[in-house]
């Protein structure tokens, strides 16, 4: 895995972790701003992904 792998997982963990804990003591700031990472994290996954497999395919 490389490091951006790693640091979009990191997000992913930290935006679930958010929501967990903004769910448990109904503070909506953090369960929103863990919503918001997780999509954050998984968009910027499926871009990298893209932009990665789209890079390989020209240069064929």
């Amino acid at each position: 895995m490389s490091w951006i792998n790693w640091v979009l997982l990191a997000v992913l963990i930290t935006g679930f972790i958010f929501f967990l804990y903004g769910a448990n003591i109904y503070n909506s700031i953090f369960g929103y701003s863990g919503i918001y990472l997780s999509i954050g994290a998984i968009a910027a996954y499926l871009i990298h992904y893209i932009y990665k497999e789209l890079n390989k395919k020209a240069s064929d």
